[in-house]
């Protein structure tokens, strides 16, 4: 064969390979094209969902915390006059005493602890001094005190509480059902403070409003967190065992706190009574064994000064250690 008549057969098949392969690279191009704009603009798409789901996680997490502050700022508030009136720290306490009965109650005090002072002699204005003391501080004193203790065996029990209510809507109980339970198998405060909670919300009363009577009845950090949970999965939604749960470990986890500061100022409280009580102490003990040594302390003006002075001053320094080893947690 010829080589000559080979040449043309090869240089046409070259060349529709190269028509070929223009071809190919222009028009096969375009699936390949497509498939990646459909991808850029599946990658786009999928970019801008996320991007508007992150705006909306952020806006709710936004109304969240600006739900929370409302809240806060409103329960904080109710703190204030939870605390300044009389009326509202006798229902802390848990009596039915009205206000008229406590100051009448007050005035018999100071009354009878004025009789007593003259009876055993002592001058007419330290009597009265002591008739003004008792009559005052003494039963505001124990009011506080019961106010305190009932506090502090509610806040012990309740982190239970918020752990019935959380297994109950695991098991699919309603929240009612479960408060109801507490109200009736908890001890005292918290079956009372519950037992009323529900008598409220069965006469008509909303559940915000009736944890606001509930917090005017029992002022403590732990009913504020409690109530604010509550309202705002109400109004925003969301898992309540979840948030319930996290709360009983927070209320946990500041109870054992609380212990700990206890446990750690117990020396300073200890260095605080007995620095406090040293002076009436000696005082007392000196009467007894020498009862003349104290007469110009008592018969004359200038030791009614001194024993003035040192009255204040010792109220003073008691008030200071107070202030010191006083832990508001």
């Amino acid at each position: 064969m010829d080589m000559s008549s080979i040449w043309p057969v090869v240089a046409a098949l070259l060349g529709f390979v190269a028509l070929a392969g223009v071809g190919w690279v222009l028009v096969g191009d375009q699936p390949t094209s497509a498939k990646a704009t459909k991808r850029i603009s599946s990658v786009s798409t999928d970019t801008k969902s996320e991007a508007a789901r992150g705006r909306t996680n952020q806006d709710t997490q936004a109304a969240r915390r600006k739900q929370i502050l409302q809240t806060l700022k409103q329960q904080e508030n109710q703190d204030r006059k939870a605390k300044l009136s009389l009326e509202s720290r006798l229902i802390q306490a848990g009596l039915s005493f009205t206000v008229r009965d406590f100051w009448v109650g007050s005035g018999i005090i100071g009354v009878l602890s004025v009789l007593i002072a003259l009876l055993l002699r002592a001058p007419i204005l330290a009597a009265v001094g002591i008739g003004f003391g008792a009559g005052l501080g003494l039963p505001r004193w124990l009011l506080s005190n019961m106010a305190k203790s009932r506090a502090k065996k509610f806040t012990e029990e309740f982190p239970n509480a918020i752990d019935i209510i959380v297994r109950g809507i695991k098991s699919g109980l309603p929240v009612h059902d479960c408060m109801r339970l507490i109200a009736s198998e908890s001890p005292e405060p918290l079956a009372k403070e519950f037992k009323k909670l529900m008598e409220s919300i069965a006469v008509g009363t909303s559940i915000d409003q009736a944890l606001e009577k509930m917090y005017d009845r029992m002022p403590t950090s732990e009913v504020r967190f409690f109530s604010i949970v509550l309202a705002i999965q109400q109004k925003t939604g969301g898992n309540l065992a979840e948030a319930l749960n996290n709360l009983s470990v927070v209320l946990r986890a500041r109870k054992l706190l609380r212990e700990k500061i206890k446990a750690l100022s117990g020396e300073a409280v200890a260095s605080a009574f007995i620095i406090g009580s040293l002076p009436p102490g000696i005082g007392l003990m000196v009467t007894l064994t020498s009862p003349g040594y104290m007469n110009p302390l008592i018969n004359d003006p200038r030791g009614h000064v001194i024993l003035g002075i040192g009255i204040g001053m010792e109220m003073l320094g008691i008030f200071v250690m107070r202030r010191m080893i006083n832990f508001k947690f």
